[in-house]
């Protein structure tokens, strides 16, 4: 939807530090030749790193993410993705 692709916008001007480190590998097929997006929708989520030619998606999840009511949302999320 449009209001997913605006979020996922926002959040590649946004990137973390360690998102910008990992981009900076994955970015222009540098792995393997694999063609990565970053924070790319992906059904009613968004992936912090998606390569649908081998189907794998890499979240970086920071400390935000450790609190207990994140933990049942991101376990969902990661079942669903």
């Amino acid at each position: 939807t449009e209001q997913l692709a605006k979020i996922a916008r926002r959040l590649r001007r946004r990137q973390t530090e360690e998102e910008r480190k990992l981009w900076a590998r994955l970015r222009d097929r540098r792995l393997n030749g694999l063609k990565f997006r970053r924070q790319a929708p992906c059904g009613p989520f968004i992936a912090d790193f998606l390569c649908e030619q081998v189907r794998l998606i890499i979240e970086l999840d920071g400390s935000q993410h450790a609190r207990e009511e994140h933990a049942r949302a991101d376990e969902e999320r990661s079942q669903a993705l």
